[in-house]
């Protein structure tokens, strides 16, 4: 899947796209900037823009940044004690982001010098905690939903469960990781992301599309 990159490359300010290219994480420049195209559209409504995953802040710097233009705001929400695979032992583990006094990981700091370093700290609420908790405190319509949180089918379900329900309607669902082939990655995200098109509450926005990120638009009722 490709997507008018060139377009959303315009839209970015040279430094803010800086800061995403530096900031700790594992989103590519091109799924990048697919992300920042759908806030650019989902912003229209008018409505905040819901990241769940922050980790150290790399795509919230995009969202941010849209939020800014668009005059609205962008949420994030995290735990911050890292997703399965970034645990001690495990193949996305970044030993500089454990906390030396708990012994535990902490992205929460290094989340907060990122937004800070890209000058959009006052576009952002970050929700510390975990994501059911924080959608079912969560009391309002958004325009956008990011899933990119913890990869097993609980964490991922728990994500689409909590937050799908708030999308209004022309709002947009953005699932990232979506591997159809096992040989390629896990398959929780690529259960949500089917688990969205079979609910009959979505359509894909093929062209938005950009590797393993996916965007679907919230057409109706069905959740």
């Amino acid at each position: 899947m490709t997507a008018p990159h060139d377009a959303a490359v315009r839209e970015i300010a040279p430094d803010v796209l800086a800061a995403f290219e530096s900031a700790k994480g594992f989103m590519p420049v091109d799924e990048g900037l697919a992300l920042h195209a759908a806030a650019v559209r989902a912003a229209g409504l008018g409505l905040p823009l819901v990241e769940v995953g922050t980790y150290c802040g790399r795509s919230t710097i995009l969202l941010a940044e849209v939020a800014r233009a668009a005059g609205v705001l962008a949420v994030t929400v995290d735990h911050h004690r890292g997703s399965e695979e970034q645990q001690p032992g495990w193949e996305y583990h970044d030993p500089e982001l454990v906390d030396p006094v708990v012994g535990r990981m902490d992205t929460l700091p290094t989340f907060r010098r990122t937004l800070h370093a890209a000058g959009l700290e006052e576009h952002v609420l970050a929700l510390v905690g975990r994501s059911p908790q924080a959608a079912a405190a969560w009391g309002r319509p958004v325009g956008l939903v990011f899933v990119d949180g913890g990869h097993t089918d609980e964490h991922a379900g728990g994500d689409y469960e909590g937050w799908a329900p708030h999308l209004a309607e022309g709002g947009l669902l953005v699932v990232h990781d979506v591997f159809p082939d096992p040989a390629d990655g896990g398959q929780a995200p690529y259960r949500v992301y089917r688990r969205a098109l079979d609910s009959g509450a979505f359509a894909e926005e093929e062209a938005a599309g950009c590797r393993s990120l996916r965007v679907l638009r919230r057409t109706g009722p069905g959740l």
